[in-house]
């Protein structure tokens, strides 16, 4: 059984991969005080809870946006799993794909692993619109390579922003008007209207834009929590791949065994 961890900057989801299933999936908030002892504590209780053994796990793999966690997180893998993980972006890890920016090692790991990921399971050229701490925009070409990308304020920073920032405006939830009108009619509605749509009509721009550069026939993946919600209101999208992140890391596991 594989054990991946996707270590971003919110949160750090763990995930147990038997052959091509994903069996089990926990998230915790990322935090760098965090010691090897007090995430085998978690992961071993919820390990229990569902019936699994941590003698089960024969190797990890591990995605990290926060340099900060990367060796308490290799230190879990090698002291209770007994297993030396991989670390996607070390020296001697291999993607599989050529990586076509200015300066390979300042891409996040995670949008390497959707791209790995995006080409395996649709082909290129793609981009993956991945709802995260920051809304990204990652370009596939044909041949799989990473191609480049656009980096957003996330949703979530954005709401958090507008009500630290504006002492009179609440905070709110994610969500289109219920009226659906894109004029607000009360406060509320101004403001999930000027979010909601707000990143709908961004998803729009940005997309046609990346469609005049690479062409028209360029599919579109969404991943992240959030990416239901505004796939299901813009035409924009194609397809939505929760566990995207996760089939990276074990596509690249196994190009590594």
């Amino acid at each position: 059984m594989l054990l991946t961890i996707d270590a971003g900057n919110t949160n750090t989801v763990f995930a147990l991969i038997d052959g091509k299933d994903i069996v089990e999936q926990w998230r915790i908030s990322t935090g760098d005080q965090r010691t090897v002892d007090e995430y085998m504590v978690w992961v071993s209780h919820l390990m229990a809870l569902h019936g699994r053994d941590p003698k089960a796990v024969t190797g990890a793999i591990i995605a990290s946006v926060v340099p900060q966690v990367v060796w308490p997180l290799t230190q879990l893998c090698k002291k209770y799993f007994c297993c030396e993980p991989l670390i996607v972006g070390a020296e001697g890890v291999e993607l599989g794909v050529d990586v076509r920016v200015t300066n390979p090692a300042e891409v996040g790991a995670d949008r390497l692993v959707n791209a790995v990921a995006g080409h395996e399971l649709y082909g290129g050229p793609l981009v993956v619109v991945d709802f995260g701490t920051a809304t990204t925009f990652d370009v596939v070409g044909t041949d799989g390579a990473y191609l480049g990308g656009i980096i957003c304020p996330g949703i979530n920073l954005s709401l958090h922003a507008l009500h630290q920032a504006a002492a009179k405006l609440p905070r709110i939830a994610v969500a289109p008007p219920s009226s659906q009108r894109v004029t607000g009619k009360t406060t509320l509605e101004a403001m999930q209207s000027g979010i909601f749509w707000g990143y709908v009509s961004m998803i729009e721009g940005l997309v046609a834009r990346l469609k005049l550069e690479h062409g028209e026939n360029i599919k579109v993946l969404a991943t992240g929590g959030l990416a239901p919600v505004f796939a299901n209101q813009t035409e924009a999208i194609g397809d939505v791949v929760g566990d995207l992140t996760l089939q990276g890391l074990r596509l690249i596991y196994e190009r590594n065994k």
